[in-house]
């Protein structure tokens, strides 16, 4: 089969089972209520299909000199899959069992420039870091068995105490949660890996990967340990804190786009557990939002730089100035993306901070809300100087003309039709809202 045509059978029966998955969802329980179906949790899968069908569109491009395109799919669906069992999870052993899925393919998908060492070392430093997460995470949950006798997430919450081995137990798994998120102090994996990879790994590392762990996030929070939340909520205070001021100062002095929006996407790791904190149905219904605007905003950032490394081999900053001049359309789409991930108005970034801050300033720590506003502040910095690149500097060996291609072209509309219809119509939170029930 062509190239042309296996990537555009692919992409049509990514968008079919996209499409598919607003129709006929079963709810219910099965293998023992070990995996749980609601409506919140198909939404929360359908989100990552549509972020692996945007990714899928901007890769063209790339995959098109590839010689092993069908061992990517492959390896990105399995991974996937396993995302959806880790989502679906009642339990720590099945939780554990889809992680571990969704994670080994992506070493290989790291690598998947096989050309190139830094993409083998991409591969090396995630691999070691997630066995050494995984590892820690097991063993939270060896010490929860251990003292509980059960994994599933009503048992323990129904046991669950502040004794110290419990604790103990929770501090672990938190700290394996930490290390997939890329928040403070597990994050110092992200940057090289997400600069070794391909840029649609990174895209998918960034948004589907991050984004499948903290819909599982808060869910083991406010299902499995809602009895000790002044525990975990102090343990998310300080986190949150230096994920947000630490993100926001490794940014700021990157020159590489790939490394910088590895530091953006570790800062707003820190504003999400803001709206975690807030362990209500807003603070899960912040938290669902956000990471759908993030889908879009994030994507077209990286489909732009998709399409500029494919074409010229070109990753760093300082290459984008002029930028505006030779590809203008592209241009707009990264900084209307870097916009709504700065939060400014009235990009749909803003109102996603604004319901997580929200959703946070329900527990009265002004303090928390007083610092996420100060490092907002200094986020627009690192944002404003890459658009400032495009579009005032001058460059005289300028990015040449950047063809986008059909279907590149429908993933930035995708993307930029996502920002505004989230943006500006309030209907999509309050659908989330609508189909939470804790």
């Amino acid at each position: 089969m062509p190239t042309s045509t296996l990537l555009n059978l692919v992409n049509i029966l990514l968008a079919v089972n996209f499409i598919a998955g607003f129709f006929s969802n079963t709810v219910g329980d099965a293998f023992g209520s070990m995996f749980h179906s609601t409506q919140l949790i198909h939404l929360e899968k359908n989100i990552l299909n549509l972020a692996v069908l945007v990714i899928s569109l901007q890769s063209r491009e790339w995959l098109s000199t590839h010689k092993h395109i069908h061992e990517f799919y492959v390896i990105l669906l399995a991974s996937l899959s396993g995302m959806f069992f880790m989502i679906s999870a009642q339990n720590m052993f099945m939780f554990y069992l889809g992680l571990e899925l969704s994670t080994i393919p992506l070493a290989a998908l790291a690598n998947f420039d096989l050309a190139k060492r830094k993409s083998g070392e991409a591969a090396m430093k995630f691999i070691i870091s997630s066995a050494f997460s995984s590892g820690i995470l097991l063993f939270g949950i060896s010490l929860l068995y251990g003292a509980l006798g059960t994994l599933s997430y009503e048992g323990i919450a129904a046991t669950m105490s502040g004794q110290p081995l419990l604790i103990l137990a929770f501090v672990m798994i938190l700290a394996g949660f930490a290390f997939k998120m890329s928040a403070v102090p597990f994050h110092l994996w992200t940057a090289d890996v997400y600069e070794g990879a391909p840029v649609a790994v990174t895209a998918y590392l960034s948004v589907v990967s991050k984004g499948a762990v903290i819909f599982v996030f808060f869910s083991v929070l406010y299902t499995a340990f809602e009895h000790i939340f002044i525990s975990w909520y102090n343990f998310l205070f300080l986190i949150s804190v230096l994920t947000m001021i630490t993100g926001n100062l490794f940014a700021l002095r990157q020159n590489n786009i790939k490394r910088f929006l590895a530091f953006s996407s570790i800062a707003q790791v820190g504003f999400i557990l803001i709206g975690i904190t807030g362990n209500s149905a807003e603070g899960a219904a912040a938290t669902i939002f956000f990471i759908l605007i993030y889908l879009f905003s994030n994507l077209g950032a990286f489909g732009v730089i998709s399409l500029v490394s494919a074409k010229t081999g070109k990753e760093n900053i300082s290459d984008y100035k002029g930028f505006h001049k030779t590809n203008p359309l592209l241009a707009w789409i990264l900084a209307l993306s870097l916009f709504s991930l700065a939060g400014i108005p009235p990009t749909a970034g803003f109102f996603g901070k604004f319901f997580l801050l929200m959703s946070g300033a329900a527990q009265n720590n002004t303090a928390l809300i007083v610092i996420a506003a100060l490092n907002m502040i200094v986020s627009l910095y690192y944002y404003l100087k890459v658009v400032k690149a495009m579009f005032m500097d001058s460059n005289e060996m300028a990015i040449p003309k950047v063809n986008t291609g059909f279907q590149a072209g429908l993933a930035f509309a995708i993307c930029m039709a996502g920002l505004l219809i989230t943006g500006l119509f309030g209907g999509c939170y309050e659908y989330i809202f609508s189909i939470i029930h804790l």
